[in-house]
């Protein structure tokens, strides 16, 4: 595939109450802070739901990590969830319900090789927002609805501030590129 915006609201689109229903039913000790305290104030937590291993606890998608990645028991405990991510037909590497609670704000930052050019992107399905989440991408404000999915090259600048009264939740699904996913990139580009 030629070159990849860097941001594209994609054409797979999902339902978000059944994996908001999936979100509330998980118990509250499964969210862990995120591991890079130093990058945001306020609470961010999150629940894996692939990791290396399958080990539950590990919202750290590892990129020299030697062993496979699997599904974690708390995806087990999340059948539309599931089925969502059955919809990628792609490899999946790192799944995980990221939540950014209100107050909190993410510092502009850049991820590890999560670009399409790199093999690897990052897609968000947004689960709950308010209209007062500010998420930021290469300086560019980006809106993005429950229900939505987004490939944004998350290799480049991006930051998040949830200035509202709600949690914002997002489903991160990581994929490795392959033809089908260049097939929703080249949809959603033209």
């Amino acid at each position: 595939m030629s070159a990849v915006p860097d941001r594209l609201r994609l054409g797979l689109d999902f339902d978000p109450a059944p994996l908001v229903a999936d979100m509330d039913a998980l118990d509250v000790a499964e969210w862990i802070p995120h591991f890079n305290t130093r990058l945001y104030t306020g609470e961010w937590s999150g629940v894996a739901l692939r990791s290396v291993g399958g080990k539950p606890g590990t919202l750290y998608p590892d990129p020299t990590a030697s062993g496979g990645f699997a599904d974690t028991p708390a995806l087990g405990a999340c059948p539309a969830i599931r089925d969502a991510l059955e919809r990628f037909a792609c490899p999946l590497t790192a799944v995980r319900l990221l939540r950014l609670a209100p107050g909190a704000a993410v510092g502009e930052h850049r991820d590890y090789k999560l670009g399409h050019a790199d093999g690897e992107l990052r897609i968000h399905v947004p689960l709950t927002t308010n209209p007062d989440v500010e998420f930021v991408h290469c300086g560019e404000r980006v809106e993005m609805a429950p229900g939505e999915s987004w490939y944004l090259n998350f290799s480049e600048r991006h930051s998040v501030a949830n200035r509202g009264g709600t949690a914002r939740v997002h489903l991160l699904v990581d994929c490795v590129v392959n033809p089908w996913l260049d097939e929703q990139l080249a949809a959603a580009a033209a």
